[in-house]
C-alpha cells in the first residue's frame, strides 16, 4: 500500500472514530432527554388525573368515561379505563403528531425508556396511564439523521481534503523513488533537484551525498582492481622468471656436476699419474704435477660447495626435510664453531615443489646472512608444515639488524640493500605468502617465511601454467 493511501486511511479511520464518538454522545443525550420527558410527563399526567377522576368516580365509571372522551389524548401518554371485571372501556386515541411515521425499531429500542405505568383505582374500576415515547423517539431520530448526514458529509470532505493535501506533501517522494530505481538500474550519476518540503529536501540532500560517496567508492574500487590486476600480473611475471631462473640453475648445477666435475677429476687423476711417473726422473716436474692435483682437489671441493647453492639436488630427490638436514650438516662442516638447532614438524604434509624450494632458499639465505653479517654462533631453525600456513622460522644470536631498519621490513645489511632477502620476499608474495625479518629478543634476528599449504602453480606470462 502506498504512503498516500496509508495516511488517508489513518486520517479517515480517526475521523470516523471521532464522528462515531460524537454520534454516540448525541444518542446518549437524546436517550436521557427522552427518558426525562416521557417519564416526567407520565407522572404529571397521572397526578392530575388522580385528582380530577376522583370526583367523577363517585358517579360511576360512565362519568369517568365521559370525562376521558372529552379530555382526549394527554401528550405522550396512553390512558385506558377498565371496569371492576377488567374489561377495557376506553383507550385514548392515537397521537396526530407526525401520524404514520415512526423511528426504526433498533433506534426505538435504543432510546425508549422502560415501561412506565401509573394506575388509579376507584370502587368500580381502574384507570391506567401508560407512557408512550414513540413521538419523542421519532423527533430524536430526525435530529439524529440530520446530525449523521452532516457528519458523513464532513467525513467525506475531510478525507478529500486530506487526500489532496497528502498528495501534495508526498509528491516529492515519487521523485525520490524514481531516483532510487535509476540507481538500482546502474545509473550512478543520478541526482535529485531541490525538493519542496524540508523533510523531502533533507532526504534529497542525503541521497545526493550518498550517490557522490558511492561514485567515489566505485572510482576507488576501480583503481584498486586495476592495481590488483597489475600486481597480479607482476607476481605472475616474477614467478615465471623465478621458475626459469631455477631451471637455469639446475642446468648449470648439472653441468658442473656431470661435465666440469668429471673433467676436474680427470685432471687430478692425470696430475697424480704424472707425479708418480716423473718422481724418479724430474723432481720439479713431480712437484708441479702434485700442485696441479691439489688445485684440482680444491676446485672440485669449491664446485661441490657451489652446486647446493645453485640447485639443491637432494631437495628434488629426498624432499625438504632431507635438504634442510643436508644444509645444516654442510654449514656445520664449514663453520665448526656454529651450533644449529633443527626442528622439523612436517606431519603428513606434501609441499609443492615451488613452496619447498622457496622455504629451502629462505633457510639458506637466512643462515648465510646470520653467519656473514650477524656473526652468529647459535641458530635455531624450525619448520612447521602440518598447519596452514606453512611456516619456517630462523632465529640467531647475532648482532641484529641495523637501528635504521624498520620492524618487519626486509632489512639492509651493512653493505647496503639485501637483494637476496628482497628476492625471497618477492618469491613469497608470488606464492601468496609473506617474508618478514625482525630483531629477536634479547639480540639477534628472526626470519620468518609463511606460505599457504597449497600455493598456486607458476603461471607463464602468456597465461599457460
Amino acid at each position: 500500500m502506498r504512503l498516500r493511501a496509508k495516511i488517508n486511511l489513518i486520517v479517515g479511520a480517526l475521523t470516523l472514530l471521532f464522528v462515531a464518538a460524537l454520534l454516540a454522545l448525541q444518542i446518549q443525550n437524546m436517550r436521557d432527554s427522552v427518558h426525562e420527558e416521557v417519564v416526567a410527563a407520565n407522572r404529571v399526567a397521572a397526578q392530575l388525573l388522580n385528582r380530577t377522576v376522583r370526583g367523577y368516580a363517585s358517579r360511576g365509571t360512565a362519568a369517568v368515561q365521559d370525562f376521558l372522551q372529552g379530555l382526549g389524548r394527554v401528550r405522550s401518554n396512553e390512558i385506558s379505563l377498565f371496569n371492576d371485571r377488567g374489561d377495557e372501556l376506553y383507550r385514548s386515541p392515537p397521537s396526530a403528531y407526525k401520524l404514520g411515521r415512526d423511528a426504526p425499531e433498533w433506534f426505538s429500542r435504543l432510546l425508549a425508556p422502560g415501561p412506565s405505568v401509573q394506575a388509579i383505582t376507584f370502587p368500580d374500576g381502574r384507570l391506567e396511564v401508560r407512557a408512550n415515547a414513540s413521538r419523542a423517539v421519532l423527533d430524536a431520530w430526525e435530529d439524529f439523521s440530520h446530525i449523521a448526514l452532516a457528519s458523513g458529509a464532513l467525513l467525506v470532505a475531510v478525507n478529500l481534503m486530506v487526500l489532496w493535501l497528502v498528495g501534495r506533501a508526498v509528491r516529492p517522494f515519487d521523485q525520490i523513488v524514481a531516483a532510487l530505481n535509476q540507481l538500482e538500474a546502474g545509473r550512478f550519476d543520478v541526482a535529485l533537484p531541490r525538493l519542496a518540503s524540508s523533510e523531502a529536501a533533507a532526504i534529497g540532500s542525503a541521497f545526493n551525498r550518498m550517490v557522490a560517496r558511492l561514485q567515489h567508492h566505485l572510482e576507488t574500487e576501480g583503481r584498486a582492481l586495476r592495481a590488483e590486476r597489475e600486481l597480479s600480473a607482476s607476481r605472475e611475471l616474477a614467478r615465471w622468471v623465478d621458475h626459469h631462473i631455477e631451471q637455469e640453475r639446475r642446468a648449470i648445477a648439472r653441468e658442473l656436476h656431470d661435465e666440469l666435475g668429471q673433467s676436474v677429476t680427470a685432471i687430478r687423476s692425470m696430475a697424480l699419474s704424472i707425479a708418480q711417473r716423473m718422481g724418479p726422473l724430474d723432481a720439479q716436474a713431480e712437484q708441479a704435477a702434485r700442485l696441479i692435483a691439489e688445485e684440482s682437489s680444491r676446485l672440485y671441493a669449491a664446485m661441490h660447495g657451489l652446486i647446493p647453492r645453485l640447485a639443491p639436488m637432494v631437495l628434488d630427490t629426498l624432499g625438504l626435510a632431507a635438504a634442510l638436514k643436508d644444509l645444516v650438516a654442510l654449514t656445520q662442516r664449514s663453520h665448526p664453531g656454529v651450533q644449529i638447532d633443527l626442528q622439523l614438524d612436517l606431519a603428513d604434509a606434501v609441499l609443492p615443489a615451488d613452496a619447498a624450494l622457496a622455504l629451502y632458499r629462505a633457510a639458506q639465505e637466512g643462515i648465510t646472512n646470520a653467519l656473514r653479517h650477524g656473526h652468529a654462533s647459535r641458530l635455531r631453525l624450525r619448520l612447521q608444515a602440518g598447519t596452514d600456513p606453512v611456516t619456517l622460522d630462523l632465529t640467531d644470536d647475532g648482532i641484529g639488524l641495523p637501528a635504521a631498519a624498520a620492524p618487519g621490513a626486509v632489512a639492509a645489511g651493512p653493505g647496503g640493500a639485501h637483494y637476496g632477502l628482497r628476492w625471497l620476499a618477492e618469491r613469497a608474495e608470488g606464492l601468496g605468502g609473506k617474508l618478514s625479518v625482525h630483531n629477536a629478543h634479547p639480540h639477534g634476528v628472526q626470519l620468518r617465511m609463511s606460505l599457504p599449504a597449497q600455493p598456486a602453480a607458476p603461471v607463464a606470462p602468456g597465461g599457460k601454467t
